[in-house]
């Protein structure tokens, strides 16, 4: 690989990095406003299910009746879209940061363990003491001083489900080894087939309340922002750096996010939450890095 093809690589992968950190901005912003969560989910399947119809007919045969596909849609685009949404109506983009990107280092090696009995490697346990420790920094004040808010632990335990969906859903698709483009049409598309005729008929709809540029704003960030444009990017990036730099980079969102969310979104930045924050892309930098190699015997 030439140091151009490197230079793309990283520049992908900044650029996944920034989608993905306003990705939980936008999604706050989103929360705090007159949409509900299924309209922000609409919009985004609406939009991304828009824009990828047109590539539906070179799917592999046999896409739309593959149980695998079906369990992957439903996990990683249903399940996952409804409970991030949700939660971010109650907490704050900070917590996002913490428990959506920061803590899959540790989701991801407990399913590979409940699903493949693979088990983690040593880097990977060194980086989930961190997180650990980031994830009690942010609940210490509650811990300590019983100041349990009930909408931010509602909203902190949604992102949680979210969080073991979209673990649930990446390693099932490792194992699967389907195609990246294959997921990001199937998902998009199949989602929205199973979620936009529900959404209609029975689900609380605020769409008519917001601006124009609300709706505009959630659905091209979170249809072609995050669904698309963030998945050709991160491809890209993992293609010619590799996924463990990619994963590494990836650790920087927590902390952007939570930075981002202070000016943004008028959220307080206490001591705990900035130990939190620092202390989860630490460990998440940790368990993403690449094992050393095992040596060999004499």
């Amino acid at each position: 690989m030439n140091d151009r093809e490197q230079l793309q690589g990283y520049l992908a992968a900044i650029g996944t990095v920034a989608i993905w950190s306003g990705f939980i901005v936008i999604s706050r912003l989103g929360g705090k406003s007159v949409l509900t969560p299924f309209d922000v989910l609409a919009l985004r399947l609406g939009f991304a299910a828009l824009l990828l119809l047109p590539f539906v007919g070179s799917l592999p045969p046999g896409s739309w009746t593959d149980a695998r596909l079906w369990t992957l849609t439903m996990s990683g685009g249903v399940i996952y879209g409804l409970a991030v949404y949700s939660g971010f109506k109650f907490a704050p983009a900070s917590h996002a940061g913490i428990l959506l990107p920061g803590i899959q280092p540790f989701l991801i090696p407990l399913v590979g363990w409940l699903i493949m009995g693979t088990r983690a490697q040593r880097q990977q346990l060194q980086g989930l003491v961190a997180i650990g420790l980031g994830v009690l920094c942010v609940a210490s004040p509650s811990i300590l001083h019983g100041h349990w808010d009930p909408a931010v632990l509602l909203g902190d335990l949604l992102f949680l489900l979210a969080s073991v969906a979209w673990a649930i859903y990446s390693v099932l698709a490792k194992r699967w080894g389907f195609s990246p483009w294959v997921l990001t049409r199937v998902l998009a598309i199949g989602s929205a087939a199973l979620y936009l005729p529900i959404y209609a008929l029975f689900l609380p709809r605020n769409l008519e309340a917001a601006p124009w540029s609300t709706l505009i704003l959630q659905g091209l960030y979170q249809g072609v922002g995050t669904t698309i444009v963030a998945m050709l990017l991160f491809l890209k990036a993992v293609s010619t750096i590799g996924p463990a730099r990619m994963g590494s980079m990836i650790a920087l969102v927590p902390v952007l996010a939570g930075v981002a969310a202070a000016p943004l979104l008028d959220e307080p930045l206490t001591p705990e939450l900035i130990a939190g924050l620092v202390l989860v892309s630490i460990g998440a930098f940790i368990a993403a890095r690449p094992a050393p190699p095992t040596p060999l015997a004499a």
